[in-house]
């Protein structure tokens, strides 16, 4: 039987479904009232924000000796505030929706009010997370696709639901998958000797709390510049 070790492919199988998720919600999202799209919305909302809460919890809480414990906040609390200024400094944020804009007129959208906004919250939902950072790890050290071929299955429902919802920006998160999920799959084939199982399990923690972040702006607008944090994921690994 004839197995696809290939690093890299998990990448283009993800990249490949949110295209294709997309597009289906863009055929069917016309068909759909605006009464129902703004409850899928909401639904997406809260479901990402759930998402978040889970995973966080999954990281904080530990069992000891009968009683539940918490366990890294200091860890929290610093790669959120270096990570923070750090990512306010390069003003990710704003170079997130210049790629945004750019896109827009590329894609000949340039008439698509909602087309930034769509296309960076759609981008923050599925990059940011323990899924696509250790999968595209694994990805990359042992070509072992498993965990982005289950993403790319989730990133292809959520999408598609998103850009039903919301609008034909959404598709074009397609893009910043490819170049994250690529870039660390090449990254961690060079440097796996030094990725840890405590720094993925940080970097785990403090990306579900980021992906609750980007629930919350779809709920209530934009009340955090989550891609200004995206530095603490960096910073995360360096604790242990």
């Amino acid at each position: 039987m004839l197995t696809l070790n290939i690093p890299g492919l998990g990448t283009i199988v993800n990249v490949c479904a949110i295209v294709i998720g997309g597009l289906t919600g863009l055929i069917f999202g016309s068909k759909i009232s605006r009464k129902i799209q703004e409850t899928l919305n909401v639904s997406m909302a809260i479901a990402v924000m759930f998402l978040g809460i889970g995973g966080t919890l999954s990281h904080m809480l530990v069992v000891k000796e009968g009683t539940i414990a918490t366990q890294g906040e200091m860890m929290v609390i610093f790669s959120l505030a270096i990570g923070g200024v750090i990512g306010e400094i390069i003003d990710i944020d704003a170079r997130m929706e210049q790629f945004g804009n750019w896109l827009k007129v590329r894609s000949g959208n340039a008439k698509d009010t909602r087309f930034v906004a769509d296309f960076v919250n759609a981008s923050l939902t599925v990059c940011i997370g323990a899924m696509a950072i250790v999968g595209s790890i694994e990805d990359g050290i042992h070509a072992n696709h498993s965990i982005l071929f289950a993403k790319a299955v989730l990133d292809m429902v959520i999408i598609m639901v998103m850009t039903a919802s919301a609008g034909k920006g959404c598709i074009f998160s397609a893009v910043p998958v490819g170049l994250l999920q690529g870039s660390v799959t090449i990254l961690s084939f060079l440097i796996a000797g030094l990725i840890t199982d405590q720094a993925m399990a940080n970097l785990s923690y403090v990306g579900n709390i980021l992906i609750f972040c980007v629930g919350l702006n779809l709920l209530f607008g934009k009340k955090v510049r989550v891609a200004n944090l995206l530095p603490a994921l960096v910073i995360a690994c360096f604790f242990h």
